[in-house]
């Protein structure tokens, strides 16, 4: 496999688990019932770091990931 094809996967997957944990991410930040109106849960136990849920740790990490694959695919030599 290419170190390009490599890439455009890794930038696939990140953009799905952007959608994921950015979803995840606004209903427990800003709707009210937090997941529970979600269509996808949670869980049962809230998980936080520095009083922020861990999905929005998700969501920049993801972001990173996006930004370095973008970043890999627009560099000339691979």
């Amino acid at each position: 496999m290419s170190p390009k094809t490599a890439l455009k996967i890794i930038l696939v997957l990140a953009i799905a688990g952007l959608l994921f944990s950015g979803y995840l991410s606004y209903y427990e930040l800003f709707v009210p019932g937090g997941c529970q109106q979600a269509a996808i849960s949670c869980g049962i136990k809230k998980v936080t770091i520095a009083s922020l849920p861990a999905c929005v740790y998700g969501f920049f990490m993801y972001l990173l990931v996006f930004i370095f694959s973008v970043l890999g695919l627009k560099k000339e030599k691979l």
